[in-house]
């Protein structure tokens, strides 16, 4: 009997789990929608087929990944359109929209389960942003597109304009926060300055999250004499192959318009390469010839001039698209018109501390380059400059706007969408945050911990103490620091009035003790006393 009563004790209580419903997070009701703009390679990609409407996946996806790399996203230019056209005559690339445009930019590969995290764009930013209180489909929005275009493209600029109307109405006709990160700022850019009128209409703030204003260098140099891996470690191994990448790449819009522009940078990038060099005498002599961006252009033709796949048993030259060139131009042209609106507010936040190619160097003394055709196979160096491994801070920082706020974060060029101390940053500026108290332009936080006051009367003086206290708190602090050991710093001040017919001599002292803690906190005390004459 007792082992009955326990099976159905069992069952209710299963029964009851059942029933119990999964607590919802939380939604405020008064915070602005927000649209989550990814960069490059940060869309989910699938390809339809004409003939039956069928959808696969074929970016991002681990296995089977270099396959439907050369068959479905292979590409070539259209002058005509300004848009890169599949290979494959069967089928189009579209982007899914479900989750109202958050599916495409959240976990770019959602069948992959073992090192998930590699294949994450906007997923934290996502997970902490409803934490906060947004509502998918209410407050909460994505913009997936095809990153192989030009990011001037009427196609891809009429899907966003629809994007930012589809997230104002349901948002009860509440402006938009847009967040752009990488080569979506120079999408979001291209469109503010193409449709101002529709960009005001619907934007209330954009935030710029490590955008390549002016181009990445050594990105885009290395991308188009050797491609390039989105992911590293030991999945590349199941990825798309660097050769792969190369020959998509090369026919793409949006990484000519990642080309370093005509900008007075403090370095100038350069694409050096170590020859061997005959003189008129028949001598040789190692050289190193250094180009600028611009001289760089002769050494990508010469270098790509015969470079080919061989696609359904056909060979297509695939050069260094000068069409291309021309397009990217023009963009550059349309990106340095841009203004910002008189009713929107622009930020920026820019990733900085880690070594960033910018110049570009092939070969050696001991092993110099005698075939341009011959570089790709050859491992670049770098000189490097400081940025976020791939955007350059010089470059994120030069948006030519009028920015309400320039924040510069540590933080790698992708993992800057987790960083903690950037959702805090995003938190303040989408007023989704309560603290006064924090500032992000010097990122301290001030928390008043005590407060006394006392006042009384001693032979005809009026006296007035004062207690206060305050923890700081800053992520300024140095590695290897330990304030716990130092010494507190003390500080007076004292201010005295001699008094005049209209009022009273006063006086009055101050002492500030400074305590220093770990982990860049700092306790601060304020004592003071005035002394004033009884009026």
């Amino acid at each position: 009997m007792a082992v009955l009563l326990e099976e159905i004790v069992q069952s209710v209580e299963l029964w009851l789990k059942l029933l119990r419903k999964k607590p919802q997070p939380h939604v405020d009701p008064n915070l602005d929608p927000v649209l989550l703009v990814p960069g490059v390679a940060g869309s989910i990609l699938k390809a339809v087929s004409d003939d039956n409407g069928k959808e696969e996946r074929v970016w991002i996806r681990i296995f089977g990944a270099d396959y439907k790399c050369r068959t479905k996203l292979w590409s070539r230019f259209d002058p005509s359109t300004g848009k890169t056209v599949s290979l494959d005559p069967k089928s189009s690339i579209m982007v899914p929209e479900d989750r109202f445009g958050l599916y495409a930019i959240d976990v770019l590969d959602p069948d992959m389960i073992i090192g998930r995290d590699c294949v994450y764009y906007f997923h934290d930013m996502i997970v902490e942003m409803i934490k906060w209180g947004f509502q998918e489909g209410k407050t909460l929005f994505g913009f997936g597109y095809d990153f192989r275009q030009s990011n001037r493209l009427p196609e891809t600029l009429e899907r966003l304009a629809a994007q930012l109307e589809l997230a104002y109405n349901a948002s009860g006709g509440k402006k938009i926060n847009i967040i752009s990160h990488s080569m979506g700022g120079l999408l979001v850019k291209c469109f503010m300055c193409l449709h101002s009128d529709i960009f005001e209409k619907y934007v209330k703030n954009w935030i710029a999250i490590a955008a390549p204003f002016q181009g990445a260098p050594g990105y885009v140099t290395s991308t188009f004499l050797n491609g390039m891996s989105f992911v590293e470690g030991w999945e590349q191994n199941f990825f798309i192959s660097k050769w792969s990448m190369h020959q998509l790449l090369i026919e793409c819009p949006s990484i000519y318009e990642l080309m370093s522009s005509n900008f007075h940078w403090q370095h100038i990038p350069l694409l050096e390469i170590w020859r061997k060099k005959l003189d008129k005498d028949g001598n040789s002599h190692i050289i190193l010839e250094s180009y600028p961006p611009a001289e760089s252009i002769e050494i990508f033709k010469e270098a790509l001039s015969a470079n080919t796949v061989n696609y359904d048993g056909g060979i297509i030259a695939l050069p260094f698209n000068l069409e291309i060139l021309k397009w990217a131009n023009e963009t550059r042209g349309v990106l340095s018109c841009a203004k910002v609106p008189s009713k929107v507010k622009f930020y920026n936040i820019y990733a900085t501390n880690l070594e960033t190619p910018h110049s570009v160097c092939y070969g050696s003394a001991e092993a110099p380059v005698t075939d341009l055709q011959q570089l790709q196979f050859f491992q670049p160096t770098y000189v490097c400059v400081d940025g976020d491994g791939t955007v350059p801070t010089e470059s994120a920082k030069a948006d030519g706007l009028n920015a309400e706020a320039r924040v510069g974060v540590p933080g790698e060029h992708r993992g800057i969408l987790c960083d903690h101390h950037v959702f805090r940053i995003l938190k303040h500026w989408l007023k989704a945050d309560s603290d006064p108290y924090y500032n992000p332009l010097n990122d301290y936080v001030i928390l008043p911990t005590a407060f006394e006051m006392e006042r009384h009367r001693e032979k005809g003086l009026q006296v007035t103490s004062l207690k206060e206290e305050w923890e700081i708190i800053t992520e300024d602090q140095g590695e290897g620091d330990n304030l716990g050991d130092s010494k507190p710093l003390v500080s007076s001040i004292s201010v005295s009035h001699e008094g005049d017919e209209l009022s009273s001599r006063a006086e009055a002292r101050a002492t500030i003790t400074v305590h220093p803690q770990s982990e860049g906190k700092q306790h601060v005390e304020l004592n003071a006393i005035s002394v004033s004459v009884d009026a």
